[in-house]
Formats: structure tokens, sequence, C-alpha cells
């Protein structure tokens, strides 16, 4: 029986695979893209400025590891993971996961701030109803 590859050789020979030149372009084009992307959104109004620094990091991330693949083979490493691809989408999966807590905590917020306006709106309707009660006309004022 002959022995076969290890897994630690495994491991270290897609670790040490070239990246094809395309895809390398790729990543490029798409972290540039996010920027114009982010940009143009922010000049139509359409995403808040606070947002914009946290976007244009992720674009600056993705350019910076696009460039230095080094880079990204250390943080493999680092993590465990066996590819370059897998780090770039468990970093993704942490950055959908902040982002979706991010969003919850605003949205929960906002949940109580949306019904202690209901209740202060429902509270004034009240006042005004025992001032001028449904049915009668307002009072007339001088110069009417």
């Amino acid at each position: 029986m002959e022995p076969g590859i290890s897994l630690v050789q495994l491991r270290e020979l897609f670790l040490s695979a070239e990246a094809s030149r395309a895809a390398r372009v790729v990543a490029i084009v798409g972290s540039f893209t996010v920027v114009a992307v982010v940009l143009h959104l922010v000049r139509r109004r359409a995403l808040r400025e606070e947002f914009t620094p946290i976007w244009l990091g992720v674009a600056l991330g993705l350019l910076v590891l696009s460039l230095n693949l080094d880079l990204l083979r250390v943080l493999t490493r680092l993590i465990g993971a066996w590819t370059p691809s897998s780090t770039i989408f468990f970093f993704g999966e942490l950055f959908l996961l902040a982002t979706c807590l991010h969003f919850a905590v605003r949205l929960s917020q906002a949940s109580v701030q949306i019904k202690n306006l209901g209740q202060e709106l429902a509270l004034l309707r009240a006042r005004l109803d025992e001032r001028d009660p449904p049915g009668q006309a307002p009072p007339h004022r001088a110069g009417d």
C-alpha cells in the first residue's frame, strides 16, 4: 500500500498554489467597484455618511489583500484555514454577522422610539379631545 500525501502536505500545497491572474484582476476591479458604488450612493444620499468609512474600509481591505496575496496566506495560516478563499469567506461572514447585529440593535432602538412616540401622540390626542370634544366646532377666532 502506497503512503499517500498527508493532510499537512495537502494544506501546504493549497497555501502555496499561485492565484490566477484573472482572479487577482477580478478582486482589484471588484474593490474599485465597491468604492465607486459607495461614493455614488453617498452622493445621491441613498447611503448615510456614517456608513461610508465602513464600506470604504471593506473595499480598501479587499484591495490590499488582492494586491498582496502573501498577507492573505499569512492570515489563512493564522486562522488555520486551508485555502485563501475560505479565509475571505470567513471574514466576510464575520462582517455580515456584525452588520446584522448592528442593524438588529438599531431596529430595536427604533421600535422603542416608535412605541414611545405613538404613546405620546395618543396622550396629546386625549388632551385635545378633553379640551375640544369631538363633534363640537372649534371656537371662532376674531377676524374669521
